[in-house]
């Protein structure tokens, strides 16, 4: 039913010819936060939870030195995004992404996992073990600072105001109000 009317809606809009995007802003994708590069949310993902396990002690095949930068935050953000396609301010996707670490939703591929190819040894097994270890708060603090990242969220909400006592706080709803709008 919701089909098939969706579908008349948008043959009648869009056969008339007058439309223009902003009436189908509801079909779009929400931005993404454009200050934040994916190549360097994992930082502030660390800044935000301190304690997370860094897991950077893997060594560059190019280099041969480890790669502090290359860090279980990194790849994590790269196998939701890269690998996986998955839009990074979305809480849901990112549960999903933690819910492969734990093997109760897809399986990750080791050679397509991020890493594979640039260090020695795979960190996939030492990331979903780290993963593992996280309890539920912890993964669901990283979830939400996964969210805060690419979200534009500031990690440290500000303080909800109170009214002032000036503001009129206004009566309850009366029966009969909405009588009141009538024309």
């Amino acid at each position: 039913m919701f089909v098939t009317a969706f579908g008349v809606v948008c043959l009648v809009v869009l056969g008339s010819g007058q439309h223009n995007s902003t009436q189908f802003a509801f079909l779009q994708p929400p931005a993404i936060a454009q200050s934040v590069r994916i190549s360097d949310a994992w930082q502030q993902v660390y800044q935000q939870l301190p304690d997370l396990p860094l897991e950077n002690q893997y060594v560059s095949r190019q280099t041969g030195k480890i790669d502090p930068e290359n860090t279980l935050v990194r790849r994590l953000i790269s196998y939701h995004t890269y690998v996986k396609g998955r839009p990074p301010n979305y809480r849901l996707d990112w549960k999903l992404t933690l819910a492969d670490y734990l093997g109760a939703n897809e399986w990750i591929r080791e050679e397509s996992y991020p890493g594979s190819d640039t260090l020695r040894q795979n960190p996939f097994i030492g990331d979903r073990t780290a993963i593992e270890r996280l309890n539920r708060d912890q993964r669901n603090a990283l979830v939400q600072a996964l969210v805060n990242v690419f979200s534009g969220v500031s990690a440290n909400p500000a303080t909800p105001t109170t009214p002032s006592p000036d503001t009129p706080q206004g009566l309850p709803p009366q029966p009969g109000d909405a009588q009141l709008l009538k024309p």
